[in-house]
């Protein structure tokens, strides 16, 4: 894997033992709706999730290929919101999504009823799709698939509320390339289901920073300038937050430098 870029700010207060992260983890995980480690590998993916939540994201991927076939949640999460935020190569943050894709596609044939073998398959796939381009990523089928995974998640899982911001953001991201006529003809996305989607994961997660961040994106994505200020009211709200975790850190902190331009 290579040296990975620190998590930049303190993590002191993200320092969960056992006790602490069992007690947190309904707030932790309110976006994912993912279970408390149980079983053989319960051990190590608590470590892999200590990690995570504080911001070693290198040590969390390492933990969770060590849990096995039960790490690929926290391995694909960590890589993932890494590679969203701390890496600073293009064409490396392509290589870590792609990987995250391949676990995620082997786990869904191992677990297809898991909601977030699902998810993380269509957020990496989504990720890998803005890398490349939305367009190219379409032209390539991208879009289908990412859509049948995020729909495959909110069937098992209908309170995943970070599959509602996805699901959203597609609607937004296939609506800003092409059009609302062609989106809605081709991929049955709408400026409605977008916002019915990001307001299902506001109600769902109100005091998580990426629901409002990504509900502001998909705004701008859809109405443009004419609603840049209900944008940045969707960031103001995102920057407010205090966050419980690394993850919330780097995102209520994107908020504000993306204010602050």
């Amino acid at each position: 894997m290579g040296n990975w870029h620190a998590f930049p700010h303190n993590a002191s207060a993200y320092q969960y033992d056992a006790d602490a992260l069992r007690e947190m983890w309904p707030r932790l995980h309110a976006g994912d709706q993912e279970p408390f480690p149980q079983g053989e590998s319960a051990d190590v993916l608590i470590e892999a999730w200590q990690a995570f939540h504080r911001g070693d994201f290198q040590q969390a991927v390492e933990l969770g290929l060590k849990a096995g076939d039960a790490g690929h949640v926290v391995a694909n999460k960590a890589a993932g919101i890494y590679a969203d935020y701390l890496e600073e190569d293009d064409d490396q943050k392509l290589v870590i999504y792609q990987q995250c894709v391949d676990r995620a596609v082997q786990a869904i044939e191992q677990e297809p009823g898991n909601p977030n073998a699902h998810y993380f398959h269509a957020f990496c796939l989504g990720r890998y799709s803005q890398g490349i381009s939305i367009a190219k990523a379409l032209s390539r089928g991208l879009g289908g698939k990412i859509r049948k995974s995020l729909d495959s998640a909110l069937e098992l899982c209908p309170e995943h509320a970070e599959a509602h911001t996805a699901l959203g953001l597609y609607h937004a991201e296939i609506l800003d390339k092409v059009g609302r006529m062609m989106g809605k003809m081709t991929y049955g996305a709408s400026p409605d289901a977008a916002m019915e989607s990001f307001n299902r994961a506001l109600q769902l997660t109100p005091d998580a920073p990426i629901a409002h961040i990504e509900h502001g994106n998909g705004v701008y994505l859809i109405h443009g300038d004419k609603r840049l200020e209900d944008s940045n009211d969707a960031y103001r709200r995102a920057a407010a937050i205090e966050p419980i975790d690394a993850m919330q850190k780097l995102d209520v902190e994107y908020a504000r430098a993306s204010l602050e331009e």
